[in-house]
């Protein structure tokens, strides 16, 4: 208990692991599971069946875990699962799931996520995510690993964003993005490809070129732009560009950004 401020309150039922340090005025629900090395900073609020990942910190008023800002939520029991390493900023909320979307809302691990970010019910998010300063996903997001939202930005509901893609700051985000994209503009278009991640990542420039002849053809195929992914699929030997097609071609609930839009 030596790393609990005594002004916290830890209720009846919670779990804390080895090496918690919650701080003053903090609240920690009787569900809430924390593992090794959480650290609260001060007035954090930490509800509902929430389990945090190990070495992640958590810095003042952030509220994670309270109900889903859903009508159609009626009390049902749903989870919020964030992984381990995750940089939560001031002021960030994060919602559990609800039953119409699988009960669950899930945080990969390494993440960032700046002042005054939402993420809402059943949204799923990937690996290494930056979400910067005030943006904000809606219920049921998808975004794969290394995705970053700039500033002011929100993602629509039951969008889907690939690994890798950025979306520019202020940019309402309405249609699915496919994988390495670089969105822009206000009401958000495919301008390219994030190239610049694509480079600090390490894509040999032979992979880079690939990805942008693929880009080409999506742009300007015939055809539909479903069509034009599955036919690059029938001639690509590279793994980024199959990423794509395979993304493009799964179930989705939205429309996709496509080049030109």
């Amino acid at each position: 208990m030596a790393g609990i401020h005594p002004t916290a309150v830890i209720e009846p039922g919670a779990r804390l692991g080895e090496g918690v340090v919650i701080g003053p005025f903090c609240v920690v629900g009787p569900e809430v599971v924390l593992h090794d090395r959480v650290e609260l900073k001060s007035h954090v609020v930490i509800t509902g069946d929430t389990e945090i990942g190990a070495e992640t910190v958590i810095f003042p008023f952030a509220v994670i875990g309270e109900i889903p800002q859903d009508l159609k939520y009626r009390g049902e029991h749903s989870r919020l699962v964030i992984g381990a390493r995750n940089r939560i900023r001031e002021h960030v909320t994060m919602n559990p799931g609800t039953s119409g979307g699988g009960g669950i809302t899930r945080i990969g691990d390494d993440g960032l996520f700046m002042a005054n970010c939402h993420v809402a019910h059943d949204s799923l998010v990937g690996d290494r995510v930056i979400m910067v300063n005030s943006s904000a996903l809606a219920g049921h997001c998808v975004l794969g690993d290394d995705v970053i939202i700039g500033g002011l930005s929100g993602v629509h509901q039951w969008v889907r964003i690939g690994r890798g893609a950025i979306i520019g700051a202020v940019t309402m985000v309405t249609h699915d993005v496919i994988p390495y994209g670089l969105v822009q503009a206000s009401r958000g278009r495919l301008h390219g490809l994030n190239l610049v991640g694509l480079k600090r990542r390490g894509v040999p420039r032979e992979e880079i070129g690939v990805l942008r002849a693929a880009f080409q053809a999506l742009a300007a195929g015939q055809g539909s732009f479903v069509e034009r992914a599955r036919a690059l699929g029938q001639d690509t030997t590279s793994d980024y560009v199959r990423e794509i097609v395979d993304f493009v071609t799964a179930g989705s609930d939205r429309h996709f950004l496509t080049p030109g839009d």
